[in-house]
């Protein structure tokens, strides 16, 4: 991983858990794809992708969505869901002068 992406994720981190959320794994890894950071938030288990850089939201497509979708499905069956009922899927982006813009349940946005 590139030390931008490093740090980007890092920087997610630390502002999930200044909102009360728990880490539970980061960099999860599949052939189908990578889940950045996995946290709970409340009665839901959160994935999030982190990109880092100027409009990075922009660089999170439907390919993008499938694949931690499909990291998503495997996390859960080897992990389990932690007593959540609720699933999510999150993108934290943050710019280079670390502003920081969180898109909660951003799935329903690439159906």
């Amino acid at each position: 991983m590139q030390n931008k992406g490093k740090m980007g994720e890092d920087l997610a981190a630390e502002y999930l858990k200044s909102i009360k959320y728990k880490i539970v794994q980061r960099n999860f890894r599949t052939p189908l794809g990578e889940i950045d950071i996995i946290a709970i938030d409340k009665d839901s288990l959160v994935f999030v992708e982190v990109k880092y850089g100027k409009e990075a939201y922009l660089r999170v497509n439907k390919k993008k969505m499938e694949n931690i979708s499909h990291a998503a499905d495997a996390f859960l069956k080897y992990f389990g869901d932690f007593g959540r009922s609720k699933y999510r899927i999150d993108v934290i982006s943050i710019s280079e002068d670390g502003k920081v813009n969180h898109f909660k349940d951003v799935s329903m946005d690439f159906a």
